[in-house]
């Protein structure tokens, strides 16, 4: 990574399951860009050909943002960076890389990270969260009425060997 490239062009890597994660990228996309934004889902097969080197489960798990000449914001960076491609956010951004506005973008990016956790896990009283967001591609799914189930990947049948 060269750290005296200038920014061009970010990629937002976002959860596309999420549904506080797609009104996020949505809004973005309307906002004037001094610096174009390109949403890509997080841990795609397009984000894994574009940015081997990254942790891609961790792209699911924080908001990962990579500059055009290979620098990589993660969590509260992220969101000030991004803040500071939009032109009328730009000055908020340039706010919030103080040290006081970076304990109030790390709140922001707790809250959020609370709200999914919270939205993922809406109606299971009593079942603790172990941190991972769960994935249809990995298997599960969620009934309103019965709550979330697990069907390994190719199982769908029963006829799958125990582990």
């Amino acid at each position: 990574m060269n750290a005296t490239a200038p920014v061009r062009r970010l990629t937002v890597l976002y959860d596309a399951e999420c549904s506080l994660c797609a009104f996020l990228r949505d809004w973005l996309l309307r906002q004037p860009q001094l610096v174009p934004l390109e949403p890509v889902p997080a841990a795609s097969e397009e984000a894994r050909r574009r940015f081997p080197g990254l942790d891609h489960g961790a792209t699911l798990d924080e908001i990962t943002v990579v500059g055009d000449a290979g620098q990589v914001y993660r969590g509260p960076a992220a969101w000030v960076v991004t803040l500071w491609a939009l032109r009328e956010h730009r000055p908020l951004a340039h706010r919030l890389s103080t040290p006081s506005g970076a304990l109030l973008a790390k709140g922001a990016v707790l809250a959020a990270a609370k709200w999914r956790g919270a939205q993922a896990h809406r109606g299971q009283r009593g079942t603790q969260w172990g941190g991972q967001v769960y994935r249809r591609a990995d298997g599960w799914s969620y009934d309103p009425g019965r709550g979330w189930s697990h069907t390994a990947p190719g199982c769908a049948d029963g006829t799958c060997a125990p582990r």
